[in-house]
């Protein structure tokens, strides 16, 4: 396995800059999800750690060789692509082997590495089925399995499970993680998914128009977000943001209102703030109550859905702002009816209104 650094890493197409000096360490055994919203340059990243995009600038390393010039074949990285990419008129298993058959394996070392492979794929009883005999999740399984026999140092997943539906998703996420667990191997997966970012990764990076927003590991991102746009993408329902006007600042607290909200003190991680500046307050709508008193936020319901185990609540607040409220119990509002709602300061956030796209990396 092995330990993949990118160093001010660039890529331009012209007078076009698509990436924008990318700085990444993933460690020897890690699962690092790059995500983000399309056209954010995440595959463009994943193609060039590939070999299938050349570096403008910058140094790529892949255990302790320089891998900017090298080809492909000899960076010791297997790619699983978005559309599979299998061969329609092989069976299973000359499809996992056929990149040992161009390499010239023998028959025996071939036989020996698709079992193992399908063993570790549940797949043996598919072996002799062509690609239309099998369904979305089937296929995905031998474009996996076509990397496993090559035993690479990373293995790279270009949004593999896009093509599938959302319960077959989840299955094949869960055999993924599995799968990393299995092989220790060194994996790096590009999804637009903050689901699937939150459930398979030990590190996150969070792109947007070619820059890195944020890294780290999932709940550090969750509860520590750099930015607007990290604390806006991870998360579902997406962070509720509200304007708000700082009233006062002592010690690491700031007194913020607006005509929604009664004054309430938050924290100041990101501050500096002084008296009159504007803010925008972020709240996740699984820390927003209901008020068994006196509430903090004040407004009317826009819409209910319910969910069995959760209701979601889409809520217009009084200075007409909208606000989505996720209850973990199965109750109902008539839509117009009064709410007041209540959080905990600790687990609000505080953002300067003009840092919305700062960029920053924890690694």
């Amino acid at each position: 396995m092995a330990r993949i650094s990118l160093k001010n890493v660039k890529k331009s197409y012209g007078k076009t800059n698509v990436i924008k000096g990318v700085d990444i360490e993933i460690e020897d055994g890690e699962f690092c999800v790059f995500v983000g919203p399309s056209g954010c340059g995440k595959s463009t990243l994943l193609r060039m750690i590939a070999g299938l995009e050349d570096i403008s600038s910058g140094e790529l390393r892949i255990g302790d060789r320089v891998v900017n010039d090298l080809p492909p074949a000899q960076r010791g990285v297997a790619m699983v692509f978005q559309s599979y990419a299998i061969f329609p008129h092989m069976t299973v298993r000359e499809n996992v082997a056929f990149g040992l058959t161009i390499a010239g394996a023998s028959k025996e070392e071939k036989e020996a590495k698709v079992a193992e492979a399908a063993r570790i794929l549940q797949m043996e009883h598919l072996l002799d089925r062509r690609p239309s005999q099998l369904s979305g999740g089937q296929r995905q399984r031998v474009a996996i399995g076509r990397a496993i026999v090559r035993k690479p140092q990373v293995f790279l997943f270009d949004e593999p499970l896009s093509n599938l539906d959302a319960a077959l998703r989840m299955d094949m996420r869960m055999e993924i993680g599995r799968l990393h667990q299995q092989l220790g191997a060194s994996m790096i997966y590009v999804t637009h998914d903050q689901v699937e970012a939150m459930t398979l990764a030990d590190k996150i990076v969070v792109l947007k128009d070619g820059a890195v927003m944020q890294i780290g590991a999932p709940m550090d991102l969750y509860h520590n977000p750099a930015n607007l746009f990290v604390a806006g993408f991870l998360g579902a329902p997406s962070m509720n943001f509200i304007k708000v006007k700082v009233e006062g600042v002592q010690g690491d607290k700031v007194l913020v209102s607006n005509a929604a909200l009664e004054s309430v003190a938050v924290s100041a991680r990101r501050g500096p703030f002084k008296p009159g500046d504007t803010a925008i307050l972020g709240l996740r709508p699984q820390y927003v109550e209901i008020a068994q008193g006196a509430g903090r936020l004040h407004g009317k319901v826009a819409l209910t859905e319910r969910l069995g185990s959760e209701t979601v609540l889409d809520v217009t607040l009084k200075d007409a702002s909208p606000l989505i409220a996720a209850l973990s119990q199965d109750v109902i509002f008539e839509v117009g009816m009064p709410v007041d709602l209540t959080f905990d300061p600790d687990k609000a956030h505080l953002f300067q209104e003009d840092a919305t796209m700062a960029s920053a990396s924890a690694h």
